[in-house]
């Protein structure tokens, strides 16, 4: 069922390409010649689309990303060679040429090969080499586009040698296309998965849709009723794309701000900006009672996803697991004080106050209607693989994965930070602890994962205690302490 918001898309493509199909079979499929509503049409779609290249451009110059000016591009070449399909139509500016059905999927084309680049991870080899010439792309490749586009505007015939309209080529070019836009949805709903944010679901829709247009602009009739709706889909298209930016928008203040959290590459503003209005003011509450949790929260998060992340959880599974983990410890808000913050050993019933945060942090979050997998973290990040954790005394996998994984991170941390009663372990002290407990306080599994990561990155273990405090106090509104 982790897939379910998938099937909105889906069924969107489903639907428009079913609706040309009958169209195109039926008596209402008539010719509709209609030279200046085709102008204006496409005019509309260019228009939006210069819209959204321009704010999200704005912003990505701001932010110095490159993925951001990826996704402004895309956006600028539909805009621009699409207000050229526009221009061209027969019998309104120009006389009769092969322009427009050149035109139509070239925008596509480029739109998607750019679209398809915005999706890449940070560290793709193509992404580094164009974050070298950020600062020229986007207005070269406007320059260039306005360039070529009026060339071709004086010298229609120039396009004679493009040979997008012939088969195979237009459904080798149409195949290609349409493989870059099923890459783009995946990926962009895997980020959505993880982060929820309102613009990845909707460049999901949007590519959905521009999918369903590749294939109605080729198997079409130039004028015919079937063949107008591939314009009306890439009007729905910028649609859905505007309003994903608006939602964006309403959740950050800033449209700078939305796409920032959603391409950040910082592990700390992915963890920050990926949890709900509820799960930040559960951190809020237990910095102030606690300030060493404020780093504490954020380190074991950031180490329980790096750890999910090497044993391949989902992101579904990831959100989760941030989502847990960054208050796993909010039952420590009813703890006294003097037994939270107590510089010597614990007495047995001070132990047993202590003890009862992760079911005073479970009863919290349950009345307010957290998700299994969260309560699970909560609830179970102290139970022991050998049943001899608290509070259920579960043994082995009826601990919950998640809760698993934030074990390891949990002790880890705790093991490599400074204490109010001693000092912070090496780096290797730790590992030897963790690994004598392999099999019975850790889960073996996570355990042989841990060490893989932490020996393949190792330069990154453990994280820097204060830096992070400070980032975390920081994110969640409070004056690091």
């Amino acid at each position: 069922m982790r897939y379910r918001s998938f099937i909105g898309p889906i069924v969107t493509m489903a639907a428009s390409y079913g609706a040309f199909l009958y169209l195109q079979g039926s008596p209402f499929d008539m010719s509709f010649s209609l030279p200046e509503g085709h102008f204006y049409v496409v005019s509309l779609v260019s228009l939006l689309a210069s819209v959204i290249a321009f704010a999200v451009g704005v912003a990505g110059n701001r932010l110095r990303n490159t993925k951001i000016t990826f996704l402004s591009l895309s956006f600028l070449s539909l805009a621009i060679i699409f207000s050229v399909h526009g221009l061209s139509t027969p019998h309104f500016l120009i006389h009769p040429s092969q322009l427009p059905s050149i035109s139509s999927p070239l925008s596509l084309v480029f739109a998607t090969a750019w679209l398809w680049m915005s999706s890449l991870r940070a560290d793709h080899p193509w992404v580094q080499y164009f974050s070298n010439r950020r600062a020229a792309l986007l207005p070269s490749w406007a320059v260039g586009l306005v360039a070529v586009g009026t060339l071709l505007m004086l010298k229609p015939e120039m396009v004679a040698f493009i040979p997008l309209t012939a088969e195979p080529i237009n459904w080798t070019v149409a195949a290609a296309t349409i493989s870059l836009l099923g890459m783009v949805m995946y990926r962009y709903y895997r980020s959505y998965l993880y982060s929820r944010f309102p613009l990845q679901l909707a460049i999901v829709y949007s590519s959905a849709l521009l999918i369903v247009s590749q294939l109605v602009m080729i198997q079409g009739e130039t004028w015919r009723a079937s063949w107008w709706l591939y314009h009306f889909l890439l009007l729905f298209s910028m649609i859905s794309m505007l309003v994903g930016l608006a939602k964006q928008y309403g959740g950050s203040g800033s449209l700078t701000n939305a796409l920032r959290a959603l391409y950040t590459t910082d592990p700390v503003e992915r963890v920050t900006t990926a949890i709900s209005p509820s799960i930040k003011a559960f951190m809020i509450a237990t910095e102030k009672k606690d300030p060493y949790t404020a780093g504490h929260n954020l380190r074991v998060t950031l180490y329980a996803l790096k750890l999910a992340e090497e044993m391949g959880l989902r992101p579904d599974q990831q959100r989760a697991l941030a989502q847990g983990t960054i208050i796993h410890d909010v039952g420590k808000i009813e703890v006294p004080d003097a037994v939270l913050n107590k510089p010597g050993k614990l007495t047995d019933e001070e132990r047993a106050i202590i003890e009862l945060h992760p079911v005073k942090g479970y009863e919290m979050c349950r009345e307010l209607g957290f998700m299994r997998d969260e309560l699970e973290v909560i609830r179970s990040h102290h139970e022991r693989w050998d049943g001899r954790g608290y509070p259920d005394r579960l043994a082995g996998d009826r601990i919950p994965l998640l809760a698993r994984i934030v074990a390891v991170a949990d002790v880890y941390d705790a093991l490599t930070s400074h204490r109010a009663y001693r000092k912070a372990m090496a780096h290797d002290a730790a590992m030897a602890i963790l690994t004598e407990q392999r099999g019975s306080h850790f889960d073996p599994a996570c355990i042989d994962a841990w060490t893989r990561l932490c020996e393949r990155e190792r330069a990154s273990f453990p994280l820097p205690s204060e830096g992070l405090r400070e980032s975390a106090a920081t994110l969640s509104g409070l004056s690091p302490a």
